[in-house]
């Protein structure tokens, strides 16, 4: 019979050692639950899956998402203000994307996450 491994002392205290060694410092924790707050707001994911085929203005943004202009303007800043995504001016418009690909890696995560049977 197999024992389980909080049985084995050695087993055990060698597992919590590792699991304590790859524990984030407290200050990246709040960096990273700050990280997902922001991305967990449903009008702000909607952007960052509008975002996923590359730049859009406000304009499409807001039509991509079913939002109002100022309200989705909002939301554009917040993400912006945490990094999330970048602008840059092309003429008279003000393009949108995501700056960091992990972003979209971890919202396709989520998705798959929906669709797992276990």
């Amino acid at each position: 019979m197999i024992k389980d491994i909080c049985d084995n002392e050695e087993e055990h205290a060698s597992r919590v050692r590792a699991a304590k060694e790859g524990m984030p410092s407290e200050e990246r924790i709040n960096e990273m639950c700050a990280g997902f707050k922001v991305i967990s707001e449903p009008s702000r994911l909607k952007i960052l899956l509008a975002l996923q085929g590359g730049e859009l203005c406000v304009e499409h943004i807001t039509e991509a998402v079913g939002g109002n202009q100022s309200a989705v303007s909002h939301q554009l800043k917040t993400l912006k203000d945490n990094k999330i995504i970048k602008s840059r001016r092309n003429g008279k418009n003000i393009l949108y994307s995501v700056s960091d690909w992990h972003v979209l890696t971890m919202i396709g995560v989520a998705k798959e996450h929906l669709d797992c049977n276990e």
